[in-house]
């Protein structure tokens, strides 16, 4: 196996400084509430806005500033991914089951009554996000969506973001961008109403946010900088692979692009021609940069080495771009989203296709996938014993709190033994009454 390794490691570490702002920011918000927001859209946005929240007019004055070629473009990814994940909540159920007489388990699943979003603005708006965060939730059930986005120079939303969020299906819009937006969801203000669960990705202020805000309110995951890892064999277009590499390195420096190449003439010709497109880019300053710093080429014996590479590297984007990809798919357990396949660039993944694009990073994959229909959802379980199905367990159950020493707890399930069978199974179990019943 051999490297060409990149100058920076997947980290999800925060810088101290990055850290304490951020917590200037949240109790700012938490202790101010609307004053706080606008203070800070001041600070940082260099906005005087009084009103939070985003008009109804405001949102069909976005739409009336889009061509209709705009809206139409929105509107099919918008159904997409509507789509797909109505598909895979139609797929999700509970159960009811009873497991022995008398007594009966279950399971159901429940939407968050209030779910946050937020939409970055960052270097180039992603009109895409909102229908990521924000449709998967209206499936769900959640009864409120609230989406919060930052401020343009006149102080307005973005107008194709703005369209975006209104057609996804959000109930409230809110102009708040960074730290402020993930705590005022949060936390709620005068204006922004509280939530349960924030979702949605950001720069490095905005995953510091959710990281603080965790326990108070629910969060999706914590993200940082979009990578791809493209498993690639002789059958690969050298062009195409190198056209893939660079469409995640444009979106930040910090991006991180990975080449793993069975076939080392494959691998040095996609780099050639990576270079080679580079000065064709409009955004060729940003992607070069990401992949002089961040950029890996890894060639490897076989698929099987391939594949632990790639598990090992747990990649946001996965792309497999080999004569039969379907064959590497079984062995493949930690990515965000696979693309399988010459013809499934990240691209489609990203804007049109209806899978979701807010997807884990820096090796989250590892123990999870990304946003979708479950992330709002909760997973409530449920119980109920007839008094011969709680005489069933009760022996049981007492004998564990007695080891645990949890005397109460003894006492209640004892007091549920009423047969003389649970009383010949507690003495079996050389249980020693803590007073629930006489054995």
């Amino acid at each position: 196996m051999e490297y060409r390794k990149s100058a920076t490691e997947a980290s999800l570490e925060i810088p101290q400084d990055v850290t304490e702002s951020v917590r200037e920011i949240v109790d700012t918000v938490r202790e101010q509430g609307d004053a706080g927001v606008r203070e800070l859209t001041r600070q940082f946005d260099d906005i005087e806005r009084e009103d939070l929240r985003v008009s109804e007019a405001e949102v069909a004055a976005a739409a009336e500033e889009l061509s209709d070629a705009e809206r139409r473009a929105i509107d099919n990814t918008i159904e997409n991914v509507r789509g797909f994940h109505e598909e895979q909540f139609a797929h999700l159920e509970g159960f009811e089951q009873e497991v022995e007489d008398g007594v009966t388990l279950g399971a159901r699943l429940v939407p968050v009554e209030r779910a946050g979003v937020y939409v970055p603005g960052g270097r180039k708006p992603l009109v895409a996000a909102p229908a990521m965060t924000v449709v998967p939730a209206v499936i769900a059930g959640v009864d409120t969506v609230v989406a919060c986005a930052p401020p343009q120079a006149d102080g307005s939303v973005q107008p194709a973001q703005l369209y975006a969020m209104d057609r996804a299906g959000a109930d409230e819009v809110y102009v708040a961008g960074g730290a402020q937006a993930i705590a005022a969801m949060a936390y709620g203000t005068d204006t922004i109403p509280g939530v349960d669960k924030v979702a949605g990705p950001g720069n490095v202020y905005v995953i510091e946010a959710k990281r603080q805000v965790y326990g108070h309110v629910g969060i999706d995951f914590l993200a940082g900088p979009t990578e791809v890892l493209v498993i690639a064999d002789d059958s690969a277009d050298p062009e195409l692979v190198a056209t893939d590499l660079l469409a995640q390195a444009e979106h930040d420096p910090r991006s991180r692009a990975a080449l793993v190449a069975t076939d080392r003439e494959t691998a040095a010709a996609a780099v050639e021609e990576l270079e080679a497109q580079l000065p064709a880019l409009r955004t060729e300053e940003i992607a070069r940069e990401a992949w002089n710093e961040n950029g890996e080429v890894v060639l490897v014996e076989d698929r099987d080495e391939a594949v632990a590479v790639a598990n090992d590297w747990a990649p946001e984007h996965l792309q497999v771009m080999t004569d039969d990809p379907r064959a590497l798919l079984g062995d493949l357990h930690n990515y965000g989203s696979a693309f399988l396949g010459h013809h499934a660039p990240v691209v489609f993944g990203d804007k049109a296709v209806g899978t979701n694009h807010t997807l884990p990073t820096l090796e989250v994959a590892r123990y999870s996938g990304g946003v979708n229909v479950t992330t709002y959802l909760k997973m409530l379980t449920h119980q109920e014993l007839t008094a011969s199905g709680a005489d069933s367990i009760a022996p049981w159950a007492a004998k564990v709190c007695e080891l645990e020493g949890t005397h109460a707890h003894q006492r209640s399930a004892e007091k549920r033994i009423s047969s003389g069978a649970a009383r010949d199974l507690a003495r079996e179990l050389e249980l020693e009454s803590g007073g629930g019943v006489d054995l």
